[in-house]
């Protein structure tokens, strides 16, 4: 084993003992607790060398030494591969998840295993409709005049609105009319994405027989209002509480990371700004300093994208346990991404 292999091997085994005891790491713990091989003179050696990189740091007096935010990067740029999660672990996670009724739950109940599996705050952002596409466009005669107008789309996410369309729909002609509207507009605009939606329905409304086109511009107009309510991003969190269990880790307290939770633009901002440097199959980690947003500076956020509309993870001090975090991530957002996909 070459020099910087050992300090590799040192470093890993202090952030894997201050990880799981909070407490500074000596020379003595590690050969007590590792198999390192090597003489307590040399593991000396090599923390004063990991100190001069800037990857260790002495709290205050203290004798042992923590890994600074660099140290973390280099841990988790080292690491060979995200461990996997044990079948049990997996198919928990796979009955909870498939349980969820709607797209509403199945975000709640991610965020809220998420932060159970990661005891850390869990962040998932909604699918964004900007990145989705149409599954389908469904018209349904309510009486009289009235017709829902129902938009699925890909992520599973469904928008409904009550329209008059100034012309009763209860007869033969009406429900001629309401199926042939449906089967043109399903036509041009399903498996397109929604931003493109817009200007293919109001194109299509050139393929309408004119004594139809009062019904189905009423129906265009409905899914325009749909789709530009539906144009804002959100967030949703849980776990929150976790950050009392762990308050000792931040520097002054844990206030302006609180504050930073309810910033969910910062928190969506972060997220995109993360997502360019995720590979498939891969989580992103942000540690500490690297953080642009001052109340994160404090904290790692770790997160990866689910099918192509969203993304989610989790933000905790950057004393976490990284190598449990990424597998958490990942499989949670694999599990999603199989649900809303089917």
């Amino acid at each position: 084993m070459s020099s910087d292999e050992r300090r590799l091997t040192v470093l890993r085994a202090i952030v894997q003992d201050y990880v799981r005891t909070s407490e500074p790491v000596g020379s003595k713990s590690l050969l007590e607790r590792h198999q390192l091989g090597v003489s307590a003179a040399t593991v000396r050696n090599d923390m004063a060398q990991l100190e001069d990189e800037g990857l260790i740091a002495a709290p205050h007096t203290s004798a042992g030494r923590i890994p600074t935010d660099a140290g973390y990067r280099v841990f988790v740029d080292r690491l060979a591969a995200i461990k996997p999660m044990t079948r049990a672990e997996r198919t928990a996670i796979q009955e909870f998840l498939a349980g969820a009724v709607d797209l509403n739950d199945v975000v709640d109940r991610s965020v809220r295993l998420l932060a159970s599996l990661t005891n850390q705050v869990a962040v998932m952002q909604y699918p964004s409709l900007a990145r989705s596409s149409v599954r389908h466009i469904e018209l349904v005669p309510v009486g009289g005049t009235r017709l829902m107008v129902v938009l699925i789309v890909n992520t599973g996410r469904v928008e409904q609105r009550v329209v008059d369309v100034g012309r009763d729909l209860s007869d033969l002609r009406g429900e001629q009319t309401v199926r042939e509207v449906r089967t043109v507009l399903n036509t041009v605009a399903a498996g397109r994405p929604l931003p493109d939606v817009p200007a293919l329905l109001a194109a299509a409304m050139d393929g309408i027989v004119e004594g139809d086109k009062v019904v189905a511009q009423a129906v265009v107009d409905s899914l325009g209002e749909a789709l530009s309510a539906q144009t804002e991003e959100r967030v949703v969190l849980a776990g929150t509480a976790n950050l009392a269990r762990v308050v000792t880790d931040f520097p002054l307290s844990i206030g302006p990371v609180l504050e930073a939770l309810e910033e969910h633009v910062v928190l969506l901002k972060l997220m995109s700004n993360m997502a360019t440097l995720i590979d498939e199959e891969a989580v992103a980690v942000s540690i500490g300093a690297e953080n642009t947003y001052e109340g994160f500076q404090s904290t790692s956020v770790v997160t990866t994208t689910y099918g192509s509309a969203g993304g989610l993870g989790v933000v905790g001090p950057t004393r976490m346990d990284y190598p449990t975090t990424m597998a958490s991530v990942r499989a949670v957002a694999h599990y999603v991404s199989e649900i809303l996909d089917s």
